[in-house]
């Protein structure tokens, strides 16, 4: 079965959040995030996205059920919790749109929905005027006890889309591991790439 790639913006963004917010708890509990979520800080966490008349979800469709979701917005409407990796960068935040999370149930991967995942929300950005796009991902360490043996980072395949690690640019954010009591500082690394 085939999957149907949505771009979601305005009501119908607003509508698939709290399907948005259940996939990312699912995916994200497995490595490297390990995330221990919950819907009620998921909703939270979403919410900016409703507010934005720039940002976009690209929704995956499987018999009209939405299987895999990646989100998008100006890089400006996270600065809050952006700016502090950026400081040294030079970089004009306004200029930047930002792809956030790409989540996919296991079932449907291998299917090329990570191409058309940064397909859509590039096409969106250049449309909006963007120059820069950019996303952040989990730096983990090999050594950690929960590393898979058949693991594959996805470095390769952001590279081939003409993405690089922006030296330096490491942003910090705390979440509860699975299993865990409290909740630890994480290091994300952005990646960037001129539209």
């Amino acid at each position: 079965m085939a999957l149907e790639f949505r771009v979601l913006t305005g009501d119908a963004l607003t509508e698939a959040l709290d399907d948005v917010a259940r996939l990312r708890i699912a995916v994200f509990r497995d490595w490297p995030y390990l995330y221990e979520g919950d819907l009620a800080y998921e909703r939270r966490y979403l919410a900016p996205y409703a507010k934005s008349d720039q940002a976009l979800i690209v929704g995956a469709f499987a018999e009209g059920r939405l299987v895999g979701a990646s989100t998008g917005a100006p890089l400006s409407e996270h600065a809050a919790d952006f700016a502090a990796a950026f400081d040294q960068g030079g970089i004009d935040l306004a200029k930047v749109f930002y792809c956030a999370e790409s989540v996919l149930l296991p079932d449907w991967r291998g299917r090329r929905a990570g191409h058309r995942f940064f397909d859509l929300r590039e096409a969106h950005a250049r449309r909006l005027g963007f120059r820069k796009i950019c996303f952040c991902a989990v730096i983990r360490d090999t050594s950690h006890p929960h590393y898979p043996a058949d693991y594959r980072p996805l470095d390769t395949f952001w590279r081939r889309r003409g993405y690089e690690p922006l030296p330096g640019v490491i942003a910090s954010f705390s979440w509860k591991d699975v299993g865990a009591s409290e909740e630890t500082a994480k290091s994300l690394q952005f990646w960037m790439r001129d539209l």
